[in-house]
């Protein structure tokens, strides 16, 4: 009798049946208790655009005892699998463990923190596990320069020029975003910090506009940065439409080409207006030291008559300046000009001074790109780093100069050379950037 009554202990414990102790119960059977749970309680998914499907997530159900289908339901944004066919719900019959796939598929550019929820007829709780996703905005990628080699030696050019078709209908367009990426041949990338920049040709005069300025980094690319360098040209979306003809330029003297490749991302969305409008008041930006001299006379006009249209919304200028040079004297704390001495520069409109630009620190020694050894690239510039995009400054101007004509002088603090350190120069470009809700002219610029 003991040994029987161990051999159905035994047999209880292993098969989660048991009698009532009397040999006439044997058959009775407890019902053994359902368990159902994730191995997660959170997901957290990358930002993903608008229309697209990130890449999908494991999330393991285990279920114990259960035999009722298990059903999982995703929120809005979410889709779930268990045989890479995505919907919004699943069932299946369980398992001991149970793989389940969740995807983030945003239809908006919002933020989607929702829950996922499994349930069973077995389970009288829904369990959830939270899920944190953004959707970011649709947006369309054009490959313009790819790998163009830009040097003086070895059979190369500083520039190129070349014809792209670029987004073509720009009305739901919010921005416009260009990338610029720099590697480097067998040979190394130059040993410099070289003046280089993007441009665009308006087509209805023929002049260049700068739509994005930088200083190459010493001896090395941008690979450090996925995309590499990255601007905002949306002030320049009137000509990045269509059939549209682009330079790019860096004033490498070396035989070591930069190779460069341009893309833009058009990113949908609302824009703040439908129509742009840009008008040129500054070009000095063939190169570092086409700019204004600094420290001595010269006969660059800096003063312009500006004739705004009645129909602005929002104007602002858009300038891009760096200086260049180890003029002397030095300042107190050694440094020369222009390209290390700090300065202020002053806009005036109609005599008055109105806006200022601080050429001064931006933070040389925090560049991303901090590879650049034995490069100076981390002590601070007047205005710019190596490596790094030369900083737009932008000035919004007051409504109430719309249907006037008015005064716009561009005044350098006041310092003068020894000429015995070399030149100084301050390479800029400025532009007025008009935006309205019904069509509108450029204003029109007058020296």
């Amino acid at each position: 009798m003991i040994m029987k009554n161990l051999y159905k202990l035994l047999f209880c414990l292993l098969f989660l049946t048991c009698s009532s102790g009397d040999d006439n119960d044997e058959n009775q059977i407890i019902d053994p208790t359902v368990s159902i749970s994730a191995n997660l309680s959170s997901l957290t998914f990358e930002n993903t655009m608008v229309s697209q499907a990130s890449i999908p997530k494991l999330i393991i159900i285990s279920a114990e005892n259960a035999t009722s289908e298990i059903t999982v339901t995703a929120p809005d944004g979410y889709e779930v699998s268990v045989n890479n066919s995505f919907s919004s719900s699943i069932s299946f019959q369980p398992e001991i463990s149970n793989e389940v796939y969740v995807r983030f598929a945003p239809s908006e550019p919002v933020n989607y923190y929702s829950t996922l929820q499994i349930s069973s007829e077995e389970l009288d709780n829904v369990i959830n596990v939270n899920l944190f996703g953004i959707g970011s905005p649709l947006k369309f990628t054009y490959q313009a320069f790819e790998n163009q080699p830009l040097g003086f030696g070895g059979g190369f050019n500083q520039s190129a020029v070349q014809i792209f078709d670029l987004h073509n209908d720009i009305s739901d367009i919010s921005e416009i975003k260009m990338f610029l990426q720099i590697d480097c041949p067998s040979s190394g990338c130059d040993d410099w910090d070289r003046f280089a920049n993007v441009k665009v040709k308006d087509q209805s005069t023929g002049n260049w506009y700068e739509i994005g300025r930088y200083i190459t980094p010493y001896w090395v690319g941008t690979q450090q940065l996925d995309r590499g360098l990255e601007f905002d040209v949306t002030d320049f979306k009137s000509f990045l439409t269509g059939t549209t003809e682009l330079m790019i330029y860096i004033e490498n003297w070396t035989a070591k080409a930069d190779i460069v490749s341009v893309e833009f991302d058009y990113v949908s969305g609302i824009p703040d207006y439908p129509y742009y409008v840009v008008s040129e008041v500054f070009n000095l930006h063939s190169n570092s030291i086409s700019g204004i001299p600094y420290g001595v006379d010269h006969n660059i006009d800096l003063d312009k008559s500006i004739q705004m249209p009645g129909n602005s919304e929002s104007s602002h200028l858009r300038t891009i300046i760096s200086g260049w040079g180890h003029a002397t004297p030095y300042d107190a704390d050694g440094r020369p000009c222009a390209e290390w001495c700090f300065r202020t520069h002053e806009i005036k409109i109609n005599g008055a001074s109105t806006f200022e630009h601080y050429m001064g620190p931006i933070g040389c020694w925090s560049n991303p790109i901090n590879n650049q050894s034995p490069g100076n690239w981390q002590p601070d510039r007047a205005g710019w780093c190596p490596g790094m995009v030369v900083p737009v400054r932008t000035n919004n101007l007051d409504l109430n100069l719309n249907s006037t004509t008015f005064t716009f002088e561009y005044d350098l603090e006041d310092w003068t050379s020894d000429g015995n350190g070399g030149n100084a120069f301050y390479a800029i470009s400025t532009y007025l950037v008009l935006k309205s809700n019904s069509e509108i002219v450029p204003a029109i610029v007058q020296n």
